[in-house]
């Protein structure tokens, strides 16, 4: 089905799918939701692991549900965990993206990311620039070869200008010789959200 072509959230998660296979560990680390992480349950399958992260509550039990409908097996963990066992399904975590290095069982194939706020939520309930930003050095230390990590930043609300400075500070300055890394933007709608996304070479 064709897409539109500005709708960068798409483009992340189509990137992604050409890397990750069922059976596949993968991690979403703004849960919101569930948009996303219904997309990495649909690419690695039954037999797949998939981790979402989410501080708030109300965000982790919109994206169960979503998951349950969707025929996956879920798991909420509202307490704290180190790390998770690696098993099939849904692990759904209430905690702060930066606690991947501690939790993850293994080397993720796929790591996506929405920044921003919980659509429908608090807005003032967002991404900050400095645990985003621990976040994806997190991620890209973890992240198998042949791997990827797309976020999606959205520069219109407040604070998201600072947000959008600083993850496009971090992109940019990684290895060349360990990353490829593309942006994708709208090139006529500055305050649009814009995409990056990084594949581990080695």
């Amino acid at each position: 089905m064709k897409q539109v072509l500005t709708k960068v959230v798409k483009w992340g998660q189509e990137l992604l799918s050409e890397v990750v296979q069922p059976g596949d560990l993968v991690v979403d680390l703004t849960a919101g939701n569930g948009q996303d992480t219904l997309e990495l349950f649909r690419l690695v399958g039954q037999t797949g692991q998939v981790i979402g992260f989410d501080i708030q509550t109300q965000a982790l039990l919109a994206t169960r549900d979503r998951m349950v409908s969707a025929g996956a097996q879920v798991r909420l963990h509202q307490h704290d965990i180190q790390p998770l066992p690696s098993e099939a399904g849904i692990d759904l975590l209430a905690m702060s993206h930066t606690e991947i290095a501690r939790v993850l069982p293994a080397a993720p194939k796929g790591v996506i990311a929405n920044l921003g706020y919980l659509p429908g939520g608090q807005r003032e309930l967002v991404t900050r620039p400095e645990s985003t930003v621990s976040a994806l050095e997190q991620t890209c230390s973890l992240l198998q070869a042949g791997g990827r990590l797309a976020v999606v930043v959205y520069p219109g609300h407040p604070g998201g200008a600072e947000e959008g400075i600083a993850v496009t500070v971090f992109f940019t300055t990684l290895d060349p010789v360990t990353f490829q890394v593309i942006q994708l933007t709208v090139s006529n709608r500055p305050q649009s959200p814009f995409l990056f996304v990084a594949e581990k070479i080695i």
